[in-house]
């Protein structure tokens, strides 16, 4: 199993989360690359630290949009969008590469990550970024999603993503976080809830269902208070498991 988080989320003397921290928890850094967070100097220094550690370096891609955080939707050209990722690929894997290691994948950030579950355009307008750079890239994003399935007949490597600390709907969505319990806190909760994931186990869904998720790769938050100690109770517990934990893109 894979355990990612989002990581370079600073800006300028705006600091988010404890990257250096999670980067000792984690198999795969999704790295902000400049749009909805993230700056040289960020970026630089989260390459560099996740090329020591041994963590892969994904683009986290987003919209163009520091001030809401890229948690916004923004109606974006499909081309428009298809530039964008390029650039923010490009740009983090000049870090990547001073740094020894290279961009691994690519995951949507925030509002893109969510609209591209079902807006067919956009989804297919971030698709063709990673076919036009690198089709050997693999692509992180929700199972069910049209972004997943376009990349999937594109012939991208498909990998399909749970959180560990985010309400699921009964279909298989993120409950939105404007929403009361979108976002979980209990860390002992969340380790069960992902050894249950990790092992095929369904775990609760919004409604009180039953929902089988079965990932590829598990997302813990850095942006959350007490994100670091639930990522670390979370690999303790699928350590303890037995579930080994290594990167999916090597």
């Amino acid at each position: 199993m894979d355990l990612n988080s989002d990581l370079g989320e600073g800006f300028g003397q705006w600091t988010l989360g404890d990257d250096d921290a999670l980067l000792g928890v984690v198999t795969s850094a999704n790295v902000a690359c400049g749009f909805h967070a993230g700056d040289p100097v960020i970026l630089r220094r989260v390459c560099d630290r996740a090329a020591s550690a041994g963590v892969a370096v994904g683009a986290q891609v987003g919209y163009r949009d520091l001030a809401g955080f890229g948690r916004r939707f923004l109606d974006v050209e499909p081309d428009a969008l298809t530039q964008d990722v390029l650039y923010q690929v490009g740009a983090l894997e000049a870090f990547a590469r001073v740094a020894g290691t290279r961009v691994r994948y690519v995951k949507p950030h925030g509002a893109l990550y969510n609209a591209i579950v079902a807006h067919e355009e956009q989804a297919a307008a971030v698709v063709r970024a990673v076919v036009e750079y690198d089709r050997t890239l693999p692509v992180l994003g929700l199972p069910g999603s049209a972004f997943l399935r376009l990349a999937a007949e594109a012939g991208l490597t498909v990998v399909a993503e749970a959180f560990a600390d985010r309400a699921y709907t009964p279909e298989g969505t993120l409950v939105p976080r404007r929403l009361p319990g979108a976002v979980l806190h209990d860390a002992d909760g969340i380790a069960r809830r992902c050894v249950a994931m990790a092992t095929g186990e369904p775990v609760d869904d919004v409604d009180g269902g039953r929902l089988r998720l079965a990932p590829d790769s598990i997302c813990v938050h850095g942006d959350t208070p007490g994100a670091v100690a639930i990522a670390r109770r979370v690999r303790e517990a699928l350590t303890g498991a037995g579930i080994d934990l290594a990167p999916f893109a090597p």
